[in-house]
């Protein structure tokens, strides 16, 4: 395999990583605020469908993308209100929100399924483009994907270098802290749960007007993704950079199953097209293991330079929630 051809792939991995990206840092600008939205994955569903369908109708891919915000948005605000305003199971609620929007994509996507409309298109940045290797990799992007790498850097230095950032932390770690001192707690969870819910619905419109342009129902392909932002959020540790890896490196394998397949001719290539899911599972397990008993007990047996090692990598991945995450906030 030449040069040339791993460098278009490997641009096609970040391409394929912008939704995740998207849904992944809005969902964890949701969760710092204390809200879970386990809405996600029937949420992109719609939002894909929608945003295809408002650029089918409108010819404007901009409508499009801007149909699959507000959808997300929309989303989020009836999960705040349910969980917020109502005080239900975030849990509960954003399961059955999940599996209606989801119903609900296909359903209302029929009569536009299979249909053909515009493509977001790439956008090559003058010189930058013509740089050997770095060009094709990063400069021949579409406009999606150049403002996922926006979108890492700015809502990590919003949520750690802003003193908006600072109370975003404050109220999903510490509520009542941040209550007395002056914040409108559940005002701002009303706030970033529909921010973080109209960023994530970006993610649907990337699908299916970029990544696998068109909306073909039951047979996208969609459905699952808004489990893997989940988990990518959690693998993240509620970080933009840590998420951003996560999303590039499940991009990265279901790649490297493509370019694999033809030099495992032996192995099913539905097993190398699912093996990235396993895997993410199995890595986000790493991310929590650190602080099992049983782990403790088994790392107590190593010898002393090897646990050290060990335990320097665990603590490492080891992450942790917002302490406030999915619990209510009552005015004392």
């Amino acid at each position: 395999m030449s040069l040339d051809v791993i460098l278009v792939g490997l641009a096609g991995v970040l391409t394929s990583a912008a939704p995740l990206l998207f849904g992944a840092i809005g969902e964890t600008i949701s969760e710092r605020a204390g809200v879970t939205n386990l809405s996600m994955n029937g949420k992109i569903l719609l939002c894909a469908m929608g945003g295809f369908a408002a650029t089918l109708a409108t010819g404007s891919i901009v409508l499009g993308f801007l149909a699959g915000a507000f959808i997300g948005g929309l989303v989020a605000l009836v999960l705040a209100f349910a969980s917020i305003t109502l005080r239900q199971s975030q849990v509960a609620v954003g399961f059955v929100l999940t599996l209606l929007c989801r119903d609900l994509s296909y359903f209302l996507g029929n009569p536009i399924m299979g249909a053909t409309g515009p493509r977001l298109s790439t956008l090559r940045i003058p010189l930058l483009a013509d740089i050997p290797g770095l060009g094709v990799l990063l400069f021949r992007q579409d406009i999606m994907t150049y403002l996922s790498f926006l979108l890492i850097v700015g809502v990590w230095i919003f949520i750690f270098r802003t003193r908006p950032g600072l109370l975003l932390r404050g109220i999903g770690e510490r509520p009542s802290a941040a209550y007395v001192r002056g914040a409108n707690v559940n005002r701002l969870r009303y706030l970033y749960t529909i921010v973080g819910g109209a960023i994530a619905g970006l993610a649907g419109p990337i699908y299916s007007l970029s990544v696998k342009a068109g909306w073909k129902g039951t047979i996208s392909g969609l459905d699952g993704m808004g489990w893997i932002v989940l988990a990518i959020t959690i693998f993240g540790g509620w970080n933009p950079f840590r998420a951003a890896f996560g999303a590039y490196l499940f991009s990265f394998l279901q790649w490297l199953g493509l370019v694999l397949q033809p030099a495992l001719p032996g192995i099913p290539s539905q097993v190398l097209q699912v093996a990235p899911f396993p895997l993410m599972i199995l890595t986000l397990l790493f991310v929590n293991i650190g602080n099992a008993e049983w782990v403790e007990r088994s790392l107590a047996r190593l010898p002393e330079r090897g646990r050290k090692r060990v335990v320097k990598i665990l603590r490492a991945l080891n992450v942790k929630p917002p302490s406030a995450l999915g619990t209510p906030f009552e005015k004392e």
